[in-house]
């Protein structure tokens, strides 16, 4: 790697949908963006996930196509990320691999780092329990996608620090997005909320009452949803949300989180949302 890529302000771990779309909104706002992930392919793929993301953008109004766009780098090494200023891990919803890869992180980084773990539904301080230094996590959830989606819950940890919390809210102002900061808790806010309204409203197509469709625009029309949950489900990825609706289950004991057999069904099948092309919609092209 060159000097310039070394010295990235920003890594990102995890060239998923939700780590490439975390790079795109930072590369749109001109900042460095190191991209680190265990999968090559992944990373062979990314400049040209971002590329149609910022056009999707620019297309969508989030951003003038004027703007300098940040540089780019990758790497499969974690080792990499030691100059960053501030790291985001955005890798799947496993809290063993989250702790895993950020206590990885922490060995690397310079003290005083903020560590910020991307994450629907784990606790932080659940997640801290593992670090030398826990002051130095706090959590976001971003939605997806990041690059038009303006605002970020941002979880504060029982032991993350003020000064890591200033810097997480600083670099959210620095990417125009708006930061609402809650309490630690599983699901948070807005996971403990929508997705086991989203499982419900699965199992109501699964029990045969209405269809995916009808749940979507009767949700819309009737009560606000922007979406659908279940449009909703597709974008979120269906893996995705069926790791978190276990998560949720095991740390609260909700009955209602236990993902339904329609769910599963589908996750087994292949059929993710969006970022495979069918969930309980088809899509003519998966998203990046």
């Amino acid at each position: 790697m060159t000097d310039d890529q070394t010295t990235a302000r920003l890594a990102v771990l995890g060239a998923g949908v939700m780590g490439v779309g975390i790079a795109t909104l930072a590369l749109g706002h001109g900042l460095g963006v190191l991209l680190v992930d265990v999968d090559a392919a992944k990373l062979d793929r990314a400049p040209i996930d971002v590329a149609t993301q910022l056009r999707l953008a620019q297309l969508m109004g989030a951003r003038s196509g004027e703007e300098p766009i940040g540089e780019l780098a990758t790497s499969t090494s974690v080792h990499d990320a030691a100059a960053a200023t501030v790291v985001i891990e955005a890798i799947t919803e496993v809290a063993e691999l989250k702790s895993k890869v950020l206590v990885e992180l922490s060995d690397v980084v310079r003290p005083g780092t903020p560590l910020v773990s991307n994450t629907s539904s784990i606790p932080i301080d659940e997640l801290a329990e593992s670090l030398a230094r826990p002051g130095e996590l706090v959590g976001t959830h971003f939605m997806n996608p990041p690059y038009l989606i303006e605002t970020v819950e941002v979880i504060r940890g029982a032991r993350t620090s003020e000064a890591t919390m200033a810097a997480v809210t600083s670099l959210l102002a620095a990417l125009d997005r708006k930061a609402v900061v809650v309490r630690d808790a599983p699901g948070f806010v807005t996971s403990r909320i929508l997705h086991p309204m989203i499982n419900d409203a699965v199992r109501v197509v699964q029990a045969g009452t209405a269809t995916a469709d009808a749940v979507d625009t009767l949700m819309q029309g009737c009560l606000g949803h922007r979406t659908g949950p279940l449009r909703t489900a597709d974008l979120i990825g269906l893996d995705n949300l069926v790791d978190s609706l276990r998560v949720l289950h095991e740390r609260t004991g909700d009955e209602g989180c236990l993902p339904c057999e329609l769910l599963l069904a589908k996750v087994r099948r292949g059929h993710l949302g969006r970022k495979s092309g069918r969930g309980f919609y088809r899509y003519e092209e998966a998203l990046p």
